[in-house]
């Protein structure tokens, strides 16, 4: 073979050699880590020469990557936004029952107390009082509180002062007029209980009942009274 063909052909081998080295490590940099030809096997590289950055990926991975956290982002805060809104919607629905139970309670509490106040003030006409062999004036004006009522007991007390002193057994000399009341006769006071000689709640009664019945109330048999010093 002649000199100058054998130049040639080193010539040639030589680039071709350089070539495949070149295209060696252009494929070791851009991806020998995901596999070149199917069935190759590859000998591992150094970490340094496979790490991969982000400029690497390809830009429509880098895209679809950023698109797929923002929906996830978007997510989450729509969800905790619905959740702090329920949160706020319970805990409004919350206040309203607690308030509207606060104002149920306030309300029955008050209308109690009214009641009180007014049965108070009207008294109890059925109230009942142990038997005593006797009874103190302080005792007699705790009964007559009871049965008369608040509202009207400054006006009976007026009478009863003026007629009697407080007195169950005071008894009229001139006319037989009898008890706290002054009834007459004293036995007018029989429909109110059998005992009325000697138990002041009887007498009470009996006169509660007639200042209502003729006078409308103990205070209007009061005011009478102050005119005509008796009713």
């Amino acid at each position: 073979m002649p000199e100058g063909n054998r130049v040639s052909r080193i010539s040639v081998r030589g680039f071709a050699v350089a070539s495949a080295t070149a295209v060696t490590t252009v494929g070791a940099v851009v991806g020998v880590a995901s596999g070149a030809d199917q069935g190759t096997a590859h000998e591992p590289v150094e970490a340094a020469g496979t790490t991969t950055l982000l400029a690497d990926i390809p830009a429509g991975q880098q895209v679809q990557q950023a698109s797929l956290t923002d929906q996830v982002m978007a997510q989450s805060d729509a969800a905790d936004a619905t959740a702090r809104q329920a949160a706020e919607q319970d805990a409004r629905k919350q206040a309203a029952q607690d308030a509207a139970a606060k104002k149920k309670a306030a309300d029955e509490a008050a209308a109690k107390a009214r009641e009180k106040t007014l049965a108070a003030s009207r008294g109890d006409s059925r109230a009942t009082f142990p038997l005593q062999p006797s009874y103190t004036v302080a005792e007699v004006k705790a009964m007559a509180k009871q049965i008369v009522g608040s509202g009207q007991y400054a006006c009976f007390s007026n009478i009863v002062t003026r007629e009697s002193g407080w007195d169950y057994y005071a008894t009229n000399q001139s006319s037989g007029a009898y008890g706290l009341v002054q009834a007459l006769p004293g036995s007018k006071m029989a429909s109110a209980g059998s005992d009325w000689r000697t138990n002041p709640a009887t007498q009470i009664k009996w006169g509660l009942n007639y200042m209502n019945s003729r006078y409308g109330s103990p205070c209007d048999a009061w005011a009478y009274w102050q005119v005509h010093h008796n009713y």
